[in-house]
C-alpha cells in the first residue's frame, strides 16, 4: 500500500507509518485488493490527508467505514463521487443544512471535497473496506492510525471543532483535550437515528465556535454541480 501524505501530516504521523501495526495493515490491504475489489481506489486511501494538510485543520469530522457500494467511496467521509447519488445519511445531513444555514440550497450530488478544502479533515475512522462488506477492514490497525490522527490534531492545533456524531465516533472524544478545542456531540445522520439529528443544528454550532476563536466559518453551500 503506497502511503503519500501532505508533508506536515508526514513529519507527524512519521512515527505510526513506520510501525509494525502499520506495515501488517499495508499488507493485510494489499492482499486484501489482491482478492477483492476493495474502496475507494488505492490513489484515494488518503484523500482527506491530502486535501486538508494538517496545518489547516480547523474542523474534523469523523466517519466510520467508507461506503462499500460501487463507485461511492472516494477517501472523504459522508462524501460520494461526482455522479453518484448521495446516500440516505448524506440525504438527512442535506435536510439539517437546510433548516439550520439560512439559504443553504440542496446540491444535485454529493461531492464534498469544497468542505474539505477550506480546513475541514473528514476522516473515516476506517480507511478501507471490502467492496459490499461493511465493517470487513475494521480491527485491522486503521483505528490505531486514525487515533493518532485525531489525538495529533488535538495535540498540534489550537482552537479546532470536532464533529462526532453517533455512538461510535463518540468514543473518541477522550482523545481531544476539550480545554482547547470545541466538541460538537450528536446523534449519527442515518435514517436509524434521523430523529435525533434533526434539529441538532451542528453546522452553525462550528461556525459559532470558528468565529468565536477569530477563524473563518466553513462556507456550507457547495458546488449545485461538480
Amino acid at each position: 500500500m503506497e502511503v503519500s501524505l501532505p508533508s506536515s501530516w508526514e513529519q507527524a504521523l512519521g512515527a505510526e507509518l513506520r510501525a509494525p501495526y502499520f506495515e501488517e495493515l499495508a499488507r493485510f490491504v494489499d492482499a486484501a485488493r489482491a482478492e477483492h475489489a476493495v474502496f475507494p481506489p488505492a490513489d484515494e486511501v488518503f484523500s482527506a490527508f491530502a486535501l486538508t494538510p494538517l496545518d489547516r485543520v480547523k474542523v474534523v469530522l469523523l466517519g466510520q467505514d467508507p461506503y462499500h457500494d460501487d463507485g461511492q467511496a472516494h477517501g472523504l467521509c459522508f462524501s460520494v463521487r461526482p455522479g453518484i447519488a448521495p446516500p440516505p445519511s448524506l440525504v438527512n445531513v442535506y435536510k439539517e443544512l437546510e433548516t439550520d444555514v439560512p439559504g443553504f440550497r440542496r446540491p444535485r450530488h454529493g461531492h464534498l471535497a469544497h468542505w474539505a478544502s477550506q480546513g475541514m479533515l473528514m476522516l473515516n475512522a476506517v480507511l478501507t473496506v471490502q467492496a459490499h462488506a461493511p465493517n470487513s477492514h475494521q480491527g485491522r490497525g486503521w483505528e490505531r492510525f486514525t487515533d493518532a490522527t485525531i489525538a495529533t490534531v488535538s495535540a498540534r492545533r489550537e482552537h479546532a471543532v470536532f464533529v462526532l456524531w453517533g455512538n461510535y465516533a463518540r468514543k473518541k472524544a477522550s482523545l481531544i483535550d476539550r480545554m482547547r478545542h470545541t466538541v460538537i456531540e450528536g446523534a449519527h445522520p442515518s435514517p436509524l437515528s434521523r430523529r435525533l439529528f434533526v434539529g441538532s443544528r451542528p453546522f452553525s454550532a462550528v461556525n459559532a465556535a470558528l468565529v468565536a476563536h477569530g477563524q473563518r466559518p466553513i462556507e456550507w453551500q457547495l458546488p449545485m454541480v461538480v
